[in-house]
């Protein structure tokens, strides 16, 4: 009796990081399922001070002339004080998820972030928005996507009657590669569950 010969199916690995250069450093994102059809690699910006210092210097050399800088909580905030410590240790603002005891007169604004469930709220101080009045701002991020945190920092300046002369993140993740308003140092693409990088998504 002729055996039949069983090809065995070689089975492909699941990618689990996505290795970036940002700055002149090596780094590997490890892959975050969000949906059943959607994941992302995660940059985590906290713990690392050498590519905070790195992009931190690398955006400084493309900014445009500007008088603060202006990030929302929470992963923004090393990005924007190293900035501001590089540029001679500059003022500048952080807008947050949660209304604090010490703020006075504050300005509200709603966001839905890629990486955030749900609806949450941003806000900014009335001191702050005195001081911003009038000022050319700077945005800045660890990461733009969607552009909805990004959004809501805008309206924050703007209802504050703040300038705003630049955007600016070290990566820009899927859609906002295509954005000429958006200064970065890397693309990001989005990634299937399995961890493919997802068509379209690297421009």
């Amino acid at each position: 009796m002729k055996k039949t010969k069983i090809k065995k199916r070689k089975e492909t690995k699941m990618r689990t990081t996505y290795p970036i250069e940002i700055a002149g450093l090596h780094r590997e994102l490890p892959i975050c399922k969000l949906t059943d059809d959607l994941a992302i690699a995660g940059f985590v910006i906290f713990g690392d001070p050498e590519i905070c210092t790195a992009a931190a210097d690398a955006l400084l050399k493309l900014a445009p002339e500007y008088d603060y800088i202006i990030t929302a909580e929470s992963k923004g905030i090393p990005l924007a004080h190293e900035m501001a410590r590089l540029a001679g240790n500059q003022k500048y603002f952080v807008i947050r998820k949660k209304e604090k005891a010490y703020m006075k007169e504050v300005f509200e604004v709603k966001v839905h972030s890629i990486t955030t469930k749900g609806v949450q709220s941003l806000f900014l101080d009335g001191a702050d928005a005195k001081m911003i009045k009038g000022s050319r701002m700077l945005i800045v991020d660890d990461v733009i996507s969607t552009g909805e945190s990004l959004r809501a920092i805008e309206e924050l300046v703007q209802a504050a009657g703040g300038i705003i002369v630049g955007k600016m993140t070290i990566l820009a993740e899927g859609d906002a590669q295509t954005r000429d308003d958006i200064v970065y140092l890397q693309k990001l693409p989005l990634f299937t569950a399995d961890g493919e990088v997802l068509e379209g998504t690297l421009h």
